[in-house]
């Protein structure tokens, strides 16, 4: 899960996409600023026809699952995996997933099923090194030290500023191999006179609130440039009790941040790129709360 606290899809998915406007709930405090109006997404024809259909086979593990298998990140049998909308990031993300977080309600899979070159999970304790990295690398998460989305750059370009710096001073340490990399006007990330996002890694942590202290406290996390995201409602159906309404699943949490990312530090305008990142999420949004309404209890089995 993912707070924001009170403080290019191609061609042939383009042409499927479409703006989907949910109808306002009974709750419209949650949807008056969620992010399920007016979406552009692709057809989710072939997840009606899955409800329909029911549960299905996984083609690697062979396990009974609804539209996807969340052990093998692919879509089941009756769900074409050509149907499925492929999502191109700005950038790549890293979702550190706490080992009690039960995988079937993780909606970090998602992520990893519409966005695939772009997103690995990891399960804790097993985090990937950042150490060398921390200049182009953040951590998705509230905090006392956090930083805005349109701070990110700023911050980041004086890491790597300091870390100049800490080599100039010490001439006896060897100094940190980094890739040069080339900003938006072909001026290097160490050269100061480039002020382009030098963002390239973004991490996620996927738990239960109460279990996420064990992961951001860990030592190889510490040193991450944490972000948070603006104040935004969940319409997440597993809301969490006793907890806001602006504690967000990682799903969601993904999507502002990138929303927040191409508007606030690209400085463009935001046209849909990254909505079919709620495909499914929409999807089972609109069955839950259609059960809820009638009283459905079998729909609500499935989906678990």
């Amino acid at each position: 899960m993912s707070s924001s606290p009170p403080t290019v899809l191609k061609e042939n998915e383009q042409s499927n996409s479409k703006c989907v406007d949910i109808e306002p709930s009974q709750t419209p405090s949650v949807l008056s600023e969620g992010p399920l109006q007016n979406l552009c997404l692709a057809s989710q024809e072939v997840l009606q026809q899955a409800q329909q259909s029911g549960r299905s086979r996984c083609l690697k593990c062979g396990g009974s699952r609804m539209f996807y298998c969340y052990t093998c990140y692919v879509p089941v049998e009756n769900v074409p995996v050509e149907q499925i909308p492929l999502v191109k990031l700005p950038l790549k993300i890293d979702i550190i997933k706490h080992p009690n977080e039960t995988d079937g309600k993780s909606t970090a899979i998602h992520a990893k099923l519409l966005a695939p070159e772009f997103v690995n999970i990891y399960t804790y304790p097993c985090i990937p090194e950042y150490e060398e990295k921390d200049h182009e690398v953040a951590l998705v998460f509230p905090g006392p030290k956090s930083v805005s989305v349109k701070d990110i750059s700023s911050h980041l370009q004086k890491r790597i500023q300091n870390h100049t710096r800490d080599e100039h001073d010490d001439p006896d340490k060897p100094p940190v191999k980094r890739k040069k990399t080339a900003g938006q006007d072909g001026h290097s990330l160490n050269d100061s006179k480039w002020e382009g996002p030098a963002l390239k890694r973004i991490v996620f942590i996927d738990s239960t609130w109460n279990q996420t202290n064990k992961i951001v406290s860990d030592e190889r996390l510490q040193g991450l440039l944490q972000v948070e995201l603006k104040s935004r409602r969940t319409c997440f159906w597993r809301h969490q009790k006793g907890k806001p309404e602006t504690f967000l699943s990682t799903i969601e949490a993904i999507y502002y941040f990138l929303v927040e990312y191409h508007t606030d530090l690209l400085e463009e305008k935001y046209r849909g790129q990254y909505d079919n990142l709620l495909f499914f999420y929409s999807f089972m949004y609109q069955l839950i709360k259609k059960a809820k309404c009638s009283g459905d209890k079998q729909t609500g089995k499935l989906l678990h």
